[in-house]
């Protein structure tokens, strides 16, 4: 039984990672053809002229999981000890709540010959990782 415990945090930690990956592999796209990022990341959601010529590339991503919601669990052991009956009362556990929150994560792209390269990545809002 004790093993079970560790799964909601095992989960927590693997999606708290997925959601940290974006941003990051994102950013690794500088220098490439946005038809690179298309195709790992589907069409984007928005696309426009930015007025130096530049255009910019928006996906919005859905980060969810769980998270750590510390709080009050009550639980009762009794057991025979050298003092006879004795019992025990725990009154602090971590539950997992979930989460979800919605992200943009913008590309500009510059004109080169027939194809649009990434030039810049621009971070999305706070708590998007």
């Amino acid at each position: 039984m004790r093993a079970g415990r560790h799964i909601p945090a095992a989960a927590f930690a693997a999606l708290a990672l997925v959601g940290c990956a974006a941003p990051h592999q994102m950013e690794s796209y500088i220098g490439r053809p946005i038809g690179v990022v298309i195709l790992d990341h589907g069409s984007p959601d928005e696309v426009f002229q930015l007025v130096d010529g530049r255009r910019a590339y928006q996906w919005e991503m859905k980060n969810e999981g769980f998270r750590p919601a510390p709080g009050p669990t009550i639980g009762v052991g009794v057991g025979i000890g050298k003092g006879g009956w004795g019992g025990g009362l725990t009154t602090l556990g971590t539950s997992y709540v979930p989460y979800s929150k919605t992200c943009r994560y913008t590309l500009i792209g510059e004109e080169r010959g027939t194809d649009w390269i990434v030039a810049e990545f621009r971070k999305p809002t706070p708590g998007c990782a």
